[in-house]
């Protein structure tokens, strides 16, 4: 019998009990991802045993899980794994294997050697998550980051601008620059950038509700950037979405810094999402010198 549960607005409670004190920093298990792109993932949950499982629609193999958890955010593993056991039997009726989604170098030599059987494991470093170190981004410091520091600087001098909080209140000037920013850049008809959108969109309706932060700079009175996000865990910050005016010069770099430097302390890292395999994307995650990008492996049982 499926027990599982489309995620909606409501079950936040719920499932931040499980994933909030835990120490997975994987950018879609944010609970705001799980619900803004819901329309893509097909994302949905089911508590079995005590342990949180979350599954999402894979096109070629039907469902994929994430390691199941407890409330204390840890998976015990042996009770996991009888889960996932259960998972698999009735994976096999319905002709498709267990798959596994956003698995650790370390949970994968686990489960090379558990009693579940064979297991195929897929990495895609274009999906890896890059994580920072939260400070390191809001202040800048060190030679590394000297380019970067220039270019606040220089955005700083040149332009006549405000930094504040993004509130519902802006939200119709950021779609609008959206709009614009994907007409420069030519993606309207993107049908990533148009997912992207509908996603945001979603978040924007359900601001509050979601628990997300933002920030919005204008010059001049115009919106040239906005950022927002959401918490990942008990100390990782989730940043989901990234706009800004490229005909501004150091409008990224001064967007990415003033929100760094807005987040409370107790977010120590800083989750900016995968490059999926965009090479100026790759190169501008790099650049600000992430403390370590986060694999994830996907295992298929054979």
């Amino acid at each position: 019998m499926d027990d599982f549960k489309v995620i909606g607005i409501e079950d936040k409670e719920i499932i931040e009990e499980y994933i909030i004190p835990s120490d997975e920093r994987d950018c879609d298990l944010s609970f705001a991802n799980l619900c803004s792109w819901q329309f893509i993932t097909e994302s949905s949950y089911a508590v079995m045993d005590g342990l949180l499982v979350i599954r999402f629609a894979h096109p070629k193999w039907g469902h994929e899980y994430f390691m199941p958890m407890n409330k204390r955010g840890e998976a015990d593993r042996a009770q996991a794994l009888q889960v996932l056991e259960q998972l698999a039997r009735e994976a096999d009726t319905k002709q498709e294997p267990l798959c596994l989604r956003g698995v650790s170098p370390a949970l994968e030599e686990e489960l090379a050697g558990s009693r579940l059987g064979n297991f195929n494991f897929v990495k895609d470093r274009d999906y890896f998550d890059y994580v920072y170190q939260r400070q390191d981004l809001a202040e800048l410091k060190g030679k590394h980051y000297q380019p970067k520091r220039n270019h606040v600087n220089k955005f700083k001098r040149e332009y006549n601008f405000t930094a504040e909080p993004l509130t519902q209140q802006a939200v119709a000037e950021c779609l609008e620059f959206e709009a614009s920013w994907c007409r420069v850049h030519g993606y309207e008809e993107d049908e990533n950038i148009l997912n992207e959108r509908q996603a945001m969109v979603y978040a924007f309706e359900h601001w509050e509700r979601l628990g997300l932060r933002g920030l919005v700079i204008r010059v001049e009175g115009k919106v040239a950037a906005f950022t927002f996000g959401a918490p990942i865990n008990h100390d990782t910050f989730g940043v989901h979405f990234e706009k800004a005016d490229i005909r501004i010069d150091g409008a990224y770099s001064a967007v990415n810094q003033f929100f760094a430097a807005s987040l409370p302390e107790e977010y120590v890292y800083l989750n900016r999402e995968e490059d999926l395999g965009i090479p100026g994307l790759r190169q501008a995650k790099l650049s600000y010198q992430p403390a370590f990008l986060l694999e994830k492996i996907r295992a298929v049982k054979k």
